[in-house]
């Protein structure tokens, strides 16, 4: 075994997502379509996560997750837990996807490290923080009709 094979602390699985973030929003937030935001964290300390949400809305009403997208300033172990928790996302209603634990990422993933867990809450966190933004901005609109 070599030396970077004894270095890297993570499963396969989080390597992938970490080296190949899906949902990744590379450039200018203008050009995805979305209608509501997330963000989450501390630019000073250096983690911060913004997460842009796109809503459907089933032919029986039910609003679900659509499409999102991700930006960060964080470790490995954010950015692969924050690509995984974007396919796992997708395409659920929104009460669904807030059921989506970082427990739920952290498995999926095969486990971090305990002691860089906390990394796997900031994209949760900004998930939710975007499907509150959203609910609210969509209830003050009905509101207002």
């Amino acid at each position: 075994m070599n030396s970077e094979g004894r270095d890297w602390a993570y499963s396969e699985k989080v390597k992938d997502h970490f080296l190949n973030p899906r949902n990744y929003l590379m450039g200018d937030e203008s050009l995805f379509e979305y209608d509501a935001v997330g963000i989450v964290g501390n630019p000073v300390c250096g983690d911060q996560m913004k997460m842009y949400l796109k809503v459907g809305r089933r032919e029986n009403g039910v609003e679900y997750v659509q499409n999102l997208r991700w930006k960060t300033y964080g470790c490995a172990s954010a950015i692969a837990s924050t690509s995984a928790l974007s396919e796992m996302a997708k395409d659920k209603t929104l009460d669904d996807a807030l059921k989506i634990t970082a427990k739920d990422v952290d498995e999926y993933l095969g486990n971090l490290p305990k002691h860089k867990f906390h990394c796997s809450v900031l994209g949760h966190d900004a998930l939710r923080e975007a499907i509150s933004n959203y609910r609210n901005e969509t209830k003050g609109q009905s509101e207002v009709e």
